[in-house]
């Protein structure tokens, strides 16, 4: 089992979360080439060690959240509010 914990409810089972993929990945324009967008979607790196991925808090807060887990022991080193903004609100 895998918790997470939600700057806003609190730490809550992986179950009550939706995983959104790998939050590294930058896509590019909407009139960039389509070989682009291919390489973006479909050829990404299969990391051993700590990833940043997205996870959309569906049975909570519906926050999206940018998490830090190791794909190895699945320990989650960090979770943060994906839009910087609401970082702030957290802070206060």
């Amino acid at each position: 089992m895998i918790l997470i914990k939600c700057p806003y409810c609190g730490e809550r089972d992986h179950s009550e979360f939706s995983y959104g993929g790998d939050a590294s990945i930058v896509y590019p324009s909407l009139d960039a080439p389509q070989e682009e967008w291919v390489k973006a979607i479909f050829f990404r790196e299969n990391i051993k060690g700590i990833q940043k991925e997205t996870w959309q808090h569906i049975n909570g807060c519906r926050m999206w959240l940018e998490v830090e887990r190791s794909t190895i022991t699945h320990e989650i080193t960090s979770v943060k509010p994906c839009h910087k903004n609401l970082q702030k609100v957290i802070d206060n």
